[in-house]
């Protein structure tokens, strides 16, 4: 088969897969697929499907694939600039989309999205990120950003800085939220002592802390107010 019938018969295969998409959407397509789909927005005149098929066997699911870094991806034969390219300015689009949908929102309501959102920021991350949630006074969120980044085994949090962007913001409340790169989520003994410092910081200025959450992998999570270490920091403080 040469070029120009490749071309007319790749051209005939994407267009089917559009119109499947745009019939029963994502949930009709495989992670090749959707790979194949992907790379195909970054060289749309090459097949790219056998690279989508790579990719799935090197990486075993298209999210790992999209939390891969640039230097990983390019050790998958086929895949080259372009369909990085591609790859990861998507993930940064669902990333921005993420983050946008939560302003405004409450975080009682927002609180199955803000795990997305930080499960999908931290991805990007092999180092420790600490971020915190500002809230209003009826707990709506006014913005979510990382303040600091540290080593694999611990972030380097600075209390006055946070409690200076929470005034700056007229916070009323916060929630604080850092990855584990391990994957393992349960809260150190250092986890502990920075939300015991914080909370107190937080205290003296009438801001309430209302939540320290630990991203894992995969979606996991630990939520210190569902685990009631939240509660026992109060108590612990007031008695």
């Amino acid at each position: 088969m040469d070029k120009r019938q490749w071309q007319k018969r790749g051209a005939g295969h994407r267009q089917r897969m559009r119109d499947r998409f745009m019939e029963y959407g994502l949930s009709a397509f495989t992670d090749e697929e959707i790979l194949e789909m992907l790379f195909s927005f970054g060289t749309p005149r090459q097949d790219c499907k056998e690279r989508a098929r790579e990719t799935q066997r090197h990486f075993g699911s298209l999210a790992a694939a999209l939390e891969a870094s640039p230097e990983e991806l390019q050790q998958v034969r086929g895949v080259g600039p372009n369909n990085i390219f591609a790859l990861k300015f998507i993930h940064e689009v669902a990333r921005k989309f993420l983050r946008t949908r939560l302003r405004g929102r409450t975080y009682i309501r927002a609180a199955c999205d803000l795990v997305d959102y930080l499960s999908h920021a931290f991805s990007m991350h092999d180092r420790e990120v600490f971020s915190v949630i500002f809230l209003d006074t009826r707990n709506g969120i006014i913005e979510v950003e990382p303040m600091f980044h540290g080593t694999l085994s611990s972030s380097v949090v600075y209390t006055r800085e946070v409690m200076k962007r929470a005034l700056e913001l007229n916070a009323a409340a916060l929630v604080f939220a850092h990855n584990h790169p391990s994957g393992f989520v349960e809260p150190s003994a250092d986890d502990r002592a920075i939300t015991r410092k914080l909370y107190l910081a937080a205290r003296v200025l009438d801001i309430n802390v209302l939540d320290h959450i630990i991203i894992g992998r995969q979606g996991e999570f630990f939520s210190f107010a569902d685990q009631g270490i939240m509660e026992e920091i109060r108590c612990s403080v007031n008695s």
